[in-house]
């Protein structure tokens, strides 16, 4: 009998799991590998808190495995003593299904174990919860969600006292204490119920007050309010893709000014099945399409779109032949690296020591534009809570004006007050710089098309190769160790100059055979530096923390558009053959 095995007996036989858990189980009796890929492990948790497939098991999300997280992270808190108590944590949830109930499981657990609960009045996302941790004052936060994942996903995303995710050494020591906690239906039993909370005098709700101040905020960071002023009846779409966006968004591109404003119905409302999208991730073309038939049918300048935790933010732009166009994850970026800096030297506001933070997996173009306004560049692995660390490290400690930080994945921020990902400022600037394009006859395709003029051209594309269950991930961790081994090969398809293995931290120059350390070390990433006309081009190999998947991200760069195209198609069909290969 496998590990896994013996688990699943445990739990079938233990008469304390809710019924719906044991009728789930039951059902399952005769499927040894779904038995395994429920068992095998615990869901992990990491500086990202849990994230998994809803379901009964060791390895999927249910009340006893957030229990479990909630607990570890509840008495961590306690173990600080009166005064972390007494600050508390903030708690809200997104759409998804089960949201709502595991925070308010969570909830239970933390007053239980005497920490202070601010608690949301309804799903808010995950800037807000980011902004209200700094502004109470709490040691902690727990958000809901999973993010863009599947509807099967939910997860538990942990934060520190800074309103970013946990750092490692929290992280782990949430990680030690669920180690040591097993009788997982004895973390429910004999807990206060939600119903009796409202009165205690640890708990406290969060409502339109946190609504009105993070606005207000927000409004600090609006860049040309007179350009929107003279453009507000500009038609904007937008689409919160069923989740959390669809109030905070509205409510600050109206106060912005902004009077016509378009949702696309059938996405408004919170749902977490998600009924109209396959996934619900801007990133996607097809959950975006709704969107796009909404604004050629009113004729709309601009589309937007936020997840279900708005977090991540997409872009459809109108093209000057009355077309539509998603931009990508970079060129989002760009757009607003670019505004957001070139507003503020206009207006003689840049700082001193201004300075922008990015991943080591996005443009390069963000190095070109920097030295034009002469700010620094911080460059971090992949994961918002890295980025939250240069603007502490850079700004906070250090005295440095953050002004802009944004990752390829759809995720932007502007401003110091939230340490995550902020798909409600992201809207917000956008909207403003269509506006600002706009008076002057133009689209943000056209501001585009002058940053690329501008700073070079690019050939970017990130290509995801899914791989599910604990057969995949097994075939992901094989093909990593593979490319590492054979790393002094290079990889077949792209002329490789040198590898950098941010995992031991070597860089390999194939030229001269010289080995030195990179500047950043401790992550599952393998960069491939590639010969080219610039000097910059690029590609990398990680697995998804976050996903079922392993990502490719390709960097090429050149004088022309088309150059670049060609050699990207060139490179990708190559190496992308050869990557299919090890992961079968």
């Amino acid at each position: 009998m496998t590990r896994a095995q013996r688990i699943y007996k445990s739990w079938v036989e233990d008469g304390r799991f809710s019924s719906s858990v044991c009728s789930e189980l039951i059902a399952i009796a005769d499927d040894p590998q779904e038995i395994e890929d429920r068992f095998y492990q615990d869901l992990q948790f990491g500086t990202a808190g849990l994230r998994g497939i809803l379901g009964a098991g060791t390895n999927r999300m249910n009340y006893y495995t957030v229990a479990r997280a909630a607990t570890a992270y509840a008495q961590l808190i306690a173990s600080w003593g009166e005064e972390a108590r007494q600050a508390g944590i903030a708690i809200s949830y997104d759409s998804r299904n089960f949201s709502r109930e595991f925070a308010e499981l969570t909830a239970r657990i933390f007053i239980n174990e005497g920490v202070k609960v601010f608690f949301s009045t309804e799903l808010r996302p995950v800037p807000v919860i980011s902004f209200a941790i700094r502004h109470y004052g709490c040691v902690g936060g727990v958000m809901i969600t999973a993010s863009h994942n599947p509807a099967i996903y939910n997860g538990f995303k942990v934060y520190g006292e800074d309103g970013a995710q946990l750092p490692p050494e929290e992280a782990d020591a949430i990680a030690e204490r669920m180690a040591d906690l097993s009788d997982l239906p004895g973390l429910i039993d004999g807990l206060p119920e939600f119903s009796e909370l409202s009165g205690a005098e640890l708990f406290t709700w969060m409502g339109e007050d946190i609504d009105q101040t993070y606005s207000d905020y927000l409004m600090t960071l609006s860049l040309n309010q007179e350009a929107v002023a003279k453009m507000k009846q500009m038609p904007i779409v937008y689409t919160p893709l069923h989740g959390s966006g669809n109030k905070p968004v509205r409510r600050q591109l109206a106060r912005l000014g902004f009077t016509n404003i378009n949702i696309v119905p059938e996405q408004e409302e919170p749902d977490g099945d998600f009924p109209t999208v396959r996934l619900p991730n801007p990133e996607l073309p097809e959950a975006m399409q709704m969107a796009i038939d909404l604004a050629e049918k009113i004729d709309a300048d601009l589309v937007l779109a936020t997840d279900p935790d708005a977090d991540r933010t997409g872009v459809v732009v109108r093209l000057q032949d009355g077309s539509y166009r998603i931009i990508s994850g970079n060129e989002i970026g760009i757009l607003l690296m670019d505004y957001i800096l070139g507003s503020k030297q206009k207006a003689g506001k840049l700082a001193k020591q201004s300075f922008c933070v990015t991943t080591i997996v996005s443009t390069r173009l963000t190095h070109v534009i920097a030295a034009h306004y002469g700010v620094a560049l911080y460059e971090t692995f992949t994961g918002f809570k890295h980025i939250a660390e240069a603007i502490k490290e850079f700004g906070d400690d250090a005295g440095g004006q953050f002004q802009f930080g944004f990752e390829e994945s759809f995720g932007y921020l502007a401003g110091d007050r939230v340490r995550d990902k902020d798909a409600v400022v992201a809207c917000m600037l956008l909207a403003e710089m269509a506006a600002v394009a706009a008076l002057e006859g133009k689209t943000l395709n056209d501001l585009l098309t002058e940053i690329y003029k501008r700073y070079g051209y690019q050939g970017e594309e990130t290509v995801s190769i899914y791989r599910e269950g604990k057969t995949g991930q097994e075939k992901i961790s094989a093909a990593m160790e593979s490319l590492r081994r054979n790393r002094a090969d290079g990889i077949p398809g792209a002329e490789v100059t040198a590898v950098l293995d941010y995992l031991s931290g070597e860089r390999l120059d194939l030229v001269t055979g010289e080995r030195t350390d990179t500047a950043l070390k401790g992550s599952n990433v393998i960069l491939y530096e590639l010969a080219g006309p610039s000097g910059n081009d690029w590609m990398c190999v990680r697995p998804s923390g976050t996903e079922p998947k392993i990502k490719i991200y390709y960097g090429l760069y050149d004088q022309d558009q088309a150059s670049c195209d060609r050699r990207l198609e060139e490179i990708k069909e190559k190496t992308l053959a050869h990557l299919d290969n090890l992961l079968i």
